[in-house]
């Protein structure tokens, strides 16, 4: 919601990997109608669900994870914004989809979560440092984060806010 505040109205949001919706229904509660939002997402009923709470927020079905098929290869967004998932090999496609002096959010689980519960799998873990060192050069780190919380639970976390030059 910290980042939100800099996104300028009319914004063109994509909530990828978004589940239930959790983050833009926050912004769509917090800032009504100042944002365009996209929910993406594998699981089909947590769409329905969202769609039908919220009409203002579009959603699109998609395996994100099918290296063959992109969704977005003609879309770019204001603001990219990922919660709780790591694909690496879709990483780049991501910071893509990112206009110049666009935005992305992004915040997942990072090394050393183990500890704390699921997940544990290093296939889902960011090393320390891990997503600034794949930020293409255009873009300019605005908050970085990587430790732990513990709220809502505790966690290893990293957290970063870029934008794009």
């Amino acid at each position: 919601m910290q980042q939100a505040k800099r996104w300028p109205n009319r914004s063109k949001i994509l909530d990828f990997a978004s589940g239930r919706g959790r983050h833009c229904r926050a912004l769509s509660s917090t800032f009504p109608g100042r944002f365009e939002i996209l929910a993406t997402d594998y699981n089909h009923e947590a769409l329905r669900e969202l769609a039908a709470q919220f009409p203002g927020i579009r959603t699109l079905h998609a395996d994100l994870e099918n290296t063959k098929i992109w969704p977005f290869a003609d879309h770019d967004f204001d603001v990219v914004l990922v919660t709780n998932y790591l694909f690496r090999p879709r990483l780049p496609d991501l910071f893509r989809l990112i206009r110049s002096g666009g935005f992305l959010a992004y915040e997942t689980f990072g090394d050393g979560n183990a500890a704390f519960g699921r997940p544990s799998n290093p296939n889902f873990l960011l090393n320390d440092g891990e997503l600034p060192a794949c930020l293409p050069d255009d873009f300019k780190i605005l908050d970085y984060f990587h430790g732990k919380i513990d709220q809502p639970k505790p966690a290893i976390i990293q957290r970063l806010a870029a934008k794009r030059q």
